[in-house]
């Protein structure tokens, strides 16, 4: 048995722990179920979970075809990815800005962060389309990605920041010592080891972008949320719709959280 494969045993969590976390996480998903079906039998509602699967996958002439709802998935997934980089930009910019020597620079980061934390993401997302696009002649898709981007990049940038400045000052003194300039300092030792502190904080903000992405169905956006209204507005699926929907958005936050931890445990045991 090689160092890497003991080092991966060693750091994977023991299985009976692992069983026992999922026994609880059945009990208490069947105890929701449970109060759910109680309390929706005092409404007089009547299940109708079989006419769901037909919003997710269509037949059409012999070929399986994406529902309305994984046609929002789609869209959603394309505006966090969007979101999601161009959030990750502004968030390393600005961070530098506020670590910068320039007074102007400094400025300027703290007044976008002070207007972009301060005012609701709905009003942001409602002044870039109505007030901006007309202007710059900006498309509904782009208008909901810069909304997102803007708001979520402005708290990546204090999460960047923070990294940044846990990496000790030896390191600086290092680099500098061996020639380095000051970006190739950041790109080839502070950047890499800030990378490691600030992973689990930026998937919560990832997680949290996936979220609120569902504010863009308030401009015409037919991502997930929008499918879903239109749905239940036609079917009055009311339940089942909105539960399969948080069930989509549950799924993709976890995957995403489990494919970061993945990648922590496999960064410390090659590292």
């Amino acid at each position: 048995m090689d160092i890497a494969t003991r080092r991966l045993r060693a750091r994977l969590p023991p299985v009976r722990p692992l069983i026992i976390d999922l026994l609880k996480f059945a009990l208490l998903a069947a105890a929701l179920a449970w109060v759910m079906v109680r309390s929706t039998e005092g409404l007089g509602y009547h299940w109708q979970w079989y006419r769901v699967p037909r919003y997710l996958l269509s037949a059409a002439e012999g070929a399986w075809m994406p529902g309305p709802l994984l046609n929002g998935l789609i869209v959603t997934l394309q505006i966090t990815a969007a979101g999601l980089a161009l959030a990750s930009g502004f968030g390393l910019v600005t961070a530098l800005m506020r670590l910068s020597d320039s007074v102007l620079a400094r400025l300027l980061a703290r007044l976008y962060l002070e207007l972009i934390r301060n005012t609701p993401l709905l009003v942001q997302l409602f002044f870039i389309y109505f007030v901006l696009s007309p202007v710059f002649a900006i498309s509904g898709f782009a208008s909901a990605v810069l909304a997102l981007s803007l708001f979520e990049g402005a708290y990546a940038s204090e999460i960047i920041r923070a990294g940044i400045l846990s990496i000790h000052r030896g390191q600086w003194e290092a680099a500098f010592s061996l020639g380095l300039n000051t970006r190739h300092t950041y790109r080839l030792v502070i950047l890499p080891q800030a990378l490691r502190n600030i992973a689990p904080p930026l998937t919560g903000q990832a997680i949290s972008l996936i979220k609120d992405s569902a504010l863009v169905s308030t401009i015409a956006i037919y991502d997930l949320a929008m499918q879903g209204q239109a749905i239940v507005a036609e079917t009055y699926l009311v339940f089942e719709i909105w539960f399969t929907v948080a069930a989509i958005y549950l799924a993709i936050t976890l995957a995403l959280s489990l494919t970061v931890a993945v990648m922590e445990t496999r960064f410390k045991i090659y590292h």
